[in-house]
């Protein structure tokens, strides 16, 4: 499951805003701005599908081992603004 941090992190290497990636993931903002709160709001798992989607698709990789969660952009990324 990706994290609210995951998402936010994903966000800003990509150079995008909560509103590009709400509307490149087909989800409401609020629902967006939920997933990305650390208040652990209950956000639908559709809606979390859905942002990891359209991230992946950007070029975005999840990472999840014993020490950590996080992100990173492979090269050839076909969203990512001036590359």
């Amino acid at each position: 499951m990706i994290t609210s941090r995951q998402v936010r992190a994903a966000r800003a290497l990509l150079g995008w805003t909560q509103e590009m990636l709400a509307d490149k993931a087909l989800v409401a903002l609020t629902a967006l701005k939920r997933l990305e709160s650390e208040s652990n709001l209950p956000v639908r798992e559709d809606t979390r599908h859905q942002v990891m989607k359209a991230l992946e698709s950007a070029g975005v990789v999840f990472l999840d081992s014993d020490r950590g969660k996080g992100v990173m952009v492979v090269r050839g990324a076909p969203d990512r603004p001036g590359k």
